[in-house]
């Protein structure tokens, strides 16, 4: 074993605060990685605060992890040290079940190992990206290419993924009509993703205030959710809507802004359900669907893609005792769109 500095969670109610962590020493498929950044997910923030259910503490989250590989295993064969990769939202499947066969492990059957707060194959509770250094086997380890600097990078692992993976599933591209609702964290990367592809992109949010932003990064219609006519305009429109909204929304109205046979997919995670009325379906062959995160081989695909079209997060790089002023921020939706911290500042 050895030692990470690190910033975690000590209870649901406190301020996370530097400390140390364990780590499991380097085995024969480990990789060993210094992280250089660490982005702040708003799913960070609800775990660690027991909205998502209760945790066990300290914890140290983080699952958008950029950085270097140090150390390797005696028979890793994926890494090399001097790789610059990435770590995104797990670290193990069960590798056996049919998902996870598919190259699908974040729908592992059996539960896929997140990041951190979840229980690892040593049966610890894992820490996430908030720290100096951490352990990962070789095969949910990805490599960032030479095109994407790292700290624009490691809200890919997340931000990216969980956008670019249902605008693949759903066949975002030329002559398809996109919707991204919400321009936050994850909406700036669909946004973004959705445009490279080749699809019309048009933003729906609750007002217009970033309608510059959304339009410079390839939006190219941008409405105010909050104005009516707006659902009036638009009905019967997108092949695909995107909802990045981690809040409760009222999906039947959205809904009916899809064309026939359009889906509706939701990324955010809200605490609440979301009824849906039937009707809203049934009325245009209308799909309401999920999607998470996306497997370690779509997670490279994404990556090379990113590094094609020359895309990163929109980022703000914090030192790490801004943490918690970040995670108010959050909160407040008030960043511009990805926090990430520099992990060097741990030192």
């Amino acid at each position: 074993m050895s030692t990470a500095k690190a910033y975690a969670a000590i209870s649901a109610t406190e301020p996370l605060v530097a400390t140390t962590i364990e780590r499991r020493s380097v085995g024969a498929h480990d990789v060993l990685i210094d992280i250089k950044f660490a982005g702040i997910c708003h799913s960070d923030i609800h775990t660690v605060r027991g909205e998502w259910g209760p945790q066990q503490y300290p914890l140290a989250p983080g699952h958008e992890i950029a950085g270097i590989v140090t150390e390797v295993g005696a028979e890793v064969t994926r890494h090399k040290v001097g790789d610059r990769v990435g770590v995104g939202c797990m670290v193990n499947s069960c590798r056996e079940c049919v998902n996870c066969k598919k190259g699908e492990e974040q729908y592992c059957l059996a539960g896929n190992v997140g990041t951190y707060g979840a229980v690892d194959r040593d049966g610890t509770i894992t820490q996430g990206g908030y720290s100096t250094h951490v352990v990962v086997t070789e095969d949910f380890v990805v490599n960032i290419p030479d095109g994407i600097e790292l700290d624009v990078a490691a809200p890919l692992l997340c931000a990216g993924i969980t956008t670019y993976s249902p605008l693949r599933h759903w066949g975002a591209g030329p002559g398809k009509k996109v919707a991204v609702v919400g321009l936050g964290g994850l909406g700036h990367m669909a946004v973004k993703l959705a445009h490279a592809m080749g699809a019309e992109v048009t933003v729906l949010s609750q007002s217009l205030k970033k309608q510059e932003d959304g339009l410079r990064l390839g939006a190219d219609d941008y409405y105010a959710t909050s104005n009516p006519e707006t659902f009036e305009k638009l009905a019967g429109t997108f092949d695909l809507i995107i909802n990045t909204v981690s809040a409760s929304i009222d999906i039947s109205s959205y809904l009916q802004l899809l064309a026939l046979d359009g889906a509706l997919v939701n990324v955010g995670a809200p605490a609440e359900p979301l009824p849906v009325n039937a009707f809203a379906l049934i009325g245009g062959r209308r799909s309401f669907a999920g999607s998470m995160i996306g497997g370690i081989r779509e997670t490279q695909e994404m990556l090379n893609f990113c590094a094609e079209h020359n895309l990163g997060a929109e980022v703000e790089v914090i030192p790490a005792e801004q943490i918690n002023e970040a995670y108010e921020r959050v909160m407040a939706s008030d960043v511009r769109y990805r926090f990430v911290i520099d992990t060097a500042t741990l030192n």
